[in-house]
């Protein structure tokens, strides 16, 4: 009798994959109230790996980070017409406090612009005080009715940055380059996904926005994630809250402002990128353990993987040692597998005698036996083929399922069928654009025939990449 799989096969059922993924991999429970989640530590530790590497990044740019109030006042929310319209399904509002009936009631925070616009408002008062550049790191609240773990829960971390300017340049060219430099970077760099840079049309702009920059990524059945997105909000906000300054000419000016944010949606992300039929693959770069030394039995092999742990680490590795003898060593190889841990060195008492340990890689498989005191070398060399081909695999994929189309019909077949559609914007233009969304098939983004981000909708040669999303 055949042994069952330890997860549903992506191509029987992705979603119950994934499911199964989170919940073998320890990586998330489903919380007490409907649309939350629990980060387990093992899950936890690859979002700090994108907060550390998010967050030096986002320095390098010139950011601040910050830290503004959870409760919002209803009143602010309602001051930019076009942003609470676009949140109002999402919100949660407290009514009581204290036993009482509370004077206005208060927003949990879906997004800061409002209550920091309050406050630039206050901190900024010339152009010497421009460009204001602030990040946050923080948990938001949007009441989810279609939830799912990572992708969409009412409750989920982020970072938001929010800037003034004195020009619309200014303010463009930062939303631009964090959209390319910060997000474009870490993803394909760190994360190893090949994300499509684009601009997001009209009707699926940011509410309160001029323009927003968005990075799509292919997932492993073809459908798109939204990984990221970076707005330029014009003075919409700047309006609302009268943030202005004294010019150098003495003019008293409205500032130029963006908001940009990544959350643990990349989590998700992540794992339906890379992830296979065995469990997780996790990019070294981003990988909290990038190698796990196993002593497969034996006290000799305990110590030594000890001694080869210590080693290693010293060397700059992120390393942990399982020298849990008393468990199985086939089911501590199989967690392992699940975790998507990038490399294994297994030691037991025959590879002590021979002076080697067997090398496991995660992501293109296979076993090696390898002289234990050549891995300090051989490992960095190792990771960085691992994660090129993760780059590579998710751009292959990214091209294979992408069709280039001249037709509604044609477009809608390629995302129904699991891919993604390419298609000359002033052919399906809005209207073509509502006409997909019946079938429930969007416009990811807008982009050049060159791949670059174009400088309007109706730019020339602008392309809409069209697919079923997440």
């Amino acid at each position: 009798m055949a042994k069952a799989p330890v997860l549903t096969p992506q191509a029987e059922d992705f979603p119950r994959w994934y499911q199964d993924l989170i919940n073998k991999a320890e990586l998330a429970d489903n919380g007490p109230v409907r649309g939350t989640m629990v980060i387990r530590p093992y899950g936890y530790g690859l979002w700090e790996r994108m907060q550390q590497e998010m967050d030096a990044r986002i320095k390098d740019a010139g950011a601040q980070n910050a830290y503004f109030p959870l409760f919002i006042p209803q009143s602010y929310l309602t001051r930019e017409a076009e942003h609470v319209e676009g949140f109002a399904p999402e919100l949660a509002v407290v009514t009581h406090g204290g036993g009482k009936e509370l004077e206005e009631p208060v927003v949990v925070r879906p997004t800061s612009e409002t209550i920091i616009n309050d406050y630039f408002s206050k901190w900024v008062q010339s152009y010497r005080d421009l460009p204001l550049l602030i990040n946050q790191w923080a948990n938001v609240v949007r009441w989810e009715m279609r939830p799912r773990v990572f992708l969409r829960t009412s409750e989920f971390l982020w970072q938001e940055g929010h800037t003034a300017h004195a020009t619309y340049e200014d303010a463009r060219d930062y939303a631009a380059h964090i959209h390319r430099n910060v997000y474009g970077d870490f993803m394909t760099n760190v994360l190893g996904i090949d994300v499509v840079l684009g601009r997001k049309t009209a009707k699926e702009r940011f509410a309160g926005a001029i323009n927003t920059l968005t990075l799509e990524g292919m997932m492993g059945d073809g459908k798109a994630l939204q990984m990221g997105t970076s707005h330029e909000l014009g003075t919409n906000f700047a309006k609302a809250f009268n943030t202005s300054y004294l010019s150098k000419e003495g003019q008293q000016e409205l500032v130029w402002q963006t908001s940009w944010g990544v959350s643990t949606r990349m989590v998700g992300g992540l794992i339906m990128s890379h992830g296979d039929d065995n469990g997780l693959r996790v990019p070294p770069r981003l990988a909290h353990v990038q190698v796990v030394v196993m002593a497969i039995k034996g006290d000799e092999a305990v110590a030594k993987v000890r001694e080869l742990g210590a080693q290693l680490k010293a060397a700059g590795l992120r390393v942990h040692v399982d020298d849990r003898v008393d468990t199985p060593f086939g089911r501590r190889a199989v967690d392992w597998e699940l975790k998507g841990v990038p490399v294994r060195i297994e030691i037991g008492p025959r590879d002590l005698e021979a002076g080697t340990a067997m090398l496991a890689r995660r992501i293109p498989g296979g076993k090696t036996p390898v002289q234990i005191d050549a891995l300090a070398d051989l490992l960095p060399k190792v990771l960085d083929e691992d994660q090129a081909q993760l780059l590579r695999e998710s751009r292959e994929r990214r091209e294979a399922r992408t069709t280039d189309v001249t037709t509604i019909a044609d477009a809608a077949e390629a995302a129904v069928a699991g891919g993604w559609a390419r298609i000359p914007w002033d052919v399906l233009g809005p209207e073509g654009e509502a006409e997909l969304a019946e079938q429930a098939v969007s416009v990811r983004c807008l982009i050049t025939e060159d791949g670059s981000v174009p400088d309007a909708d109706d730019a020339p040669g602008t392309l809409a990449i069209v697919a079923r999303s997440y």
